[in-house]
């Protein structure tokens, strides 16, 4: 028995749903350990946030994969899928299993935009710490404690097993749950929660750009302003984190939309009722809740909000800025 065979039998739980979560956040974890010694015995932080934008990545394509590869170790009554694998190009063409297809558009689509989410922060987040020597204040109290250096790893496996848990519950059905004629009256919320996704992702990419610019433009002594209030940053004093929570509700949206169909429950092992549907609800709730709490409760908005306190808070018109502009959600005028 190969080791892929081994590793599916050991994982071949009776829920499908199980089958493909524990393996993907078992990866999550390993790879964030894998991560961890040496950057703890470096007593660096230079790739923890590009490590995480990877494990994102290789997370959802397990996701992704799995059911793939279990169909092809058990061989039986899946058509042409043993000779080759399946094409993400002909699933979004709509193509039966036959033809090369196999995923439904929206666990694609889905896929695709947690890939891509990932690839512009994690090169982003990445850029900037090289750019400050490989240092990042988050960290200055705790690289030396290996102990709080291992949870700060822990969480972020932890962070990342939250988040994708919808797209891990929509990627772990098969082919024939998700393209089960679909209720009309359902249609629309796919698409609602990518049009968020997309608003959110737009949101924060062209926020940090706007402090990417305003920071290199201070540098070059082209102004002297000591904190950004142009731009989104005079509508939030935070319009970053606003984006990211759009983005991963939008994700949630678009994947409950799915999860709360009867052939989506019904191949989740959830028997299509009250508390099925509440189930597959909250565990998508999970991900933009998680997020929101992350970031105005613990690392996001209030180590920012102390830090520029600290420096700015007996100033006049930082105090002005920060009474007349939200702390998240952006003011319209």
């Amino acid at each position: 028995m190969t080791l892929l065979h081994r590793f599916l039998a050991a994982t071949a739980f009776r829920s499908p749903l199980l089958r493909t979560a524990v393996p993907t956040i078992a990866l999550a974890y390993a790879i964030q350990a894998g991560v961890a010694v040496p950057s703890i015995l470096a007593r660096s932080e230079r790739f923890y946030d590009l490590s995480g934008s990877l494990t994102y990545i290789s997370c959802t394509a397990l996701s992704l994969y799995l059911p793939v590869l279990r169909a092809r170790a058990a061989g039986a009554g899946v058509g042409k899928l043993a000779a080759g694998w399946p094409s993400v190009l002909k699933s979004l063409q709509g193509k039966s299993l036959a033809e090369g297809g196999w995923w439904d558009w929206r666990q694609v689509a889905l896929s695709v935009a947690v890939g891509i989410w990932a690839t512009r922060l994690g090169t982003f987040l990445f850029s900037r710490i090289t750019a400050e020597n490989g240092t990042d204040s988050r960290f200055e109290n705790i690289r030396t404690s290996p102990s709080k250096f291992a949870v700060a790893f822990f969480a972020q496996a932890t962070w990342v097993s939250l988040c994708l848990l919808p797209v891990t519950l929509l990627n772990s059905l098969s082919p024939a749950a998700v393209t089960s004629p679909f209720p009309r009256a359902l249609y629309p919320i796919p698409l609602l929660g990518l049009s968020l996704y997309a608003a959110g992702i737009l949101l924060e990419a062209t926020a940090d750009r706007q402090k990417s610019q305003w920071m290199k433009e201070k540098k070059e002594k082209k102004h002297s302003e000591e904190f950004l209030t142009r731009g989104l940053w005079g509508r939030s004093r935070h319009p970053n984190y606003f984006g990211e929570i759009s983005l991963w509700t939008g994700i949630a949206v678009a994947a409950g939309g799915v999860l709360v169909t009867g052939p989506a429950q019904a191949a989740l092992g959830l028997g299509g009722g009250l508390a099925g549907r509440m189930g597959v609800v909250m565990a998508c709730a999970a991900s933009p809740g998680f997020v929101t709490f992350l970031l105005t409760k613990v690392s996001g908005i209030p180590l920012s909000e102390n830090k520029y306190d600290e420096r700015y808070g007996d100033r006049k018109d930082y105090q002005e800025w920060k009474q007349n502009t939200p702390m998240l959600v952006p003011k319209l005028w």
